[in-house]
């Protein structure tokens, strides 16, 4: 057997092909490109037995994934997060069935360490030295800090408002760090010029083919962690909607190699902001692509993209899976982030917040029926957004007696 099965790279948009030997970035005609295996010859060559005693991290799907020799695998340990129920929170919302796949407690505090890990690791096999990214945030800490473990140099730049925990990740993982008094879309233009300018490697969001690759081992451990029977509903939120693209290609995949014994697939749904919404205008619109959301503005700091790259592939994988698109309440989405953690004892980030909101508005609305199986992705830990709790607690002098009534003693 091939540690990894990949065949080549193409456009989806026009169908052009890539050799994978070569360093590429986007189609000429301008879309993202993206990974294609030999999924003939791997369903006869795999099976999901040969997980049984496999390591408990997303390399546990080597033959699915891009980097051809283990050598270059750059690792710290990520994937397999858990796949928690949360039964308080589901009777809250009246979805019994309500489960969380927990990013949170991946290497970096998000689920971006997911497409660093690939992504470096590829670029590594493909002989990079200097990458660099624009970013909300996450990502820019998950890249920066894989690149040091890769020996590579990194560039990012970021928004001034990103969270400043990310910011510390970055500037201590040594990499070239520049805020923008702006947005990531500002970002992004400083980078291609650096790109075009000194010849790095351009990671941006789906300017590179990898990084979905990572993303997407969410979608195989759903599929694995419920002995691969798929749930009705997968909740997701979504800015640049790599995870998003990901988890389809991956359950597209199991279905081709025959794993999900034709099973439907689940209903996706995308998961935004009203501050930014691009994505669920286009979709309510059943457009293909979708418009700039001009001043765009969220607390959910990581799904304040105005314009993916991705966006038609976002927008086919809800319209080829019968999902949806929806955008939930600002001041709703702090409220959500403190029910979840006094319900659950989980303090999820605000992106992952505003997915549980929109599962509760969705049930509201009857979109999902009370008996279904509902996945919530919490894409990162709420300690890295510490500005974003507001709490208010008593000052104490010595001496003083705590002033409990019986609702704290059980």
């Amino acid at each position: 057997m091939n540690y990894s099965y990949i065949s080549h790279l193409y456009c989806p948009k026009c169908l052009q092909t890539y050799a994978k030997e070569a360093i590429h970035h986007l189609c000429d005609c301008g879309a993202p490109l993206l990974v294609e295996y030999d999924l003939d010859q791997l369903a006869k060559d795999w099976n999901p037995a040969d997980l049984a005693q496999r390591k408990p991290d997303l390399w546990r799907y080597h033959e699915l994934l891009p980097v051809q020799s283990e050598e270059h695998v750059t690792t710290m340990g990520e994937g397999m997060t858990p796949l928690l129920p949360m039964p308080a929170l589901g009777e809250d919302m009246d979805l019994p069935h309500l489960i969380m796949k927990d990013e949170g407690i991946i290497p970096t505090g998000a689920f971006k360490a997911r497409g660093a890990a690939v992504g470096v690791s590829k670029a590594k096999e493909l002989g990079v030295k200097s990458l660099a990214m624009p970013t909300n945030g996450n990502a820019g800490a998950a890249w920066s800090l894989y690149a040091a473990r890769a020996n590579m140099s990194s560039t990012i730049v970021m928004p001034v408002d990103a969270p400043s925990i990310t910011r510390s990740e970055c500037a201590l993982s040594g990499a070239n760090l520049f805020l923008v008094n702006g947005l990531i879309s500002d970002a992004g233009k400083m980078v291609g010029e650096a790109v075009q300018k000194h010849g790095l490697y351009d990671v941006s969001t789906l300017k590179e083919p990898y990084r979905i690759e990572g993303k997407k081992t969410m979608g195989l451990e759903i599929a694995e962690q419920l002995n691969w029977k798929l749930p009705d509903v997968i909740l997701y939120p979504t800015g640049g909607g790599v995870g998003l693209i990901g988890i389809y290609k991956a359950l597209q995949e199991l279905q081709a190699l025959g794993w999900l014994e034709g099973q439907k697939l689940p209903r996706l749904v995308a998961v935004q902001a009203e501050g930014c919404a691009p994505i669920v205008e286009a979709w309510k619109q059943r457009k293909t692509e979708s418009i700039f959301w001009e001043n765009s503005q969220t607390q959910a700091f990581g799904i304040n993209v105005p314009k993916a790259i991705g966006d038609f592939l976002i927008l086919d994988a809800l319209y080829e899976t019968e999902g949806c698109a929806i955008a939930v309440e600002e001041e709703a989405i702090l409220v959500e982030q403190k029910r979840v953690a006094s319900l659950e004892g989980s303090f999820v980030c605000p992106e992952g917040a505003a997915t549980f909101l929109a599962a509760r508005k969705l049930r509201e609305q009857k979109w999902i029926e009370k008996d279904e199986q509902v996945v919530v992705l919490n894409t990162g830990a709420g300690i890295k957004y510490p500005d974003t709790a507001e709490v208010e607690v008593p000052v104490l002098e010595p001496g003083d007696s705590l002033p409990l009534d019986s609702s704290f003693v059980k």
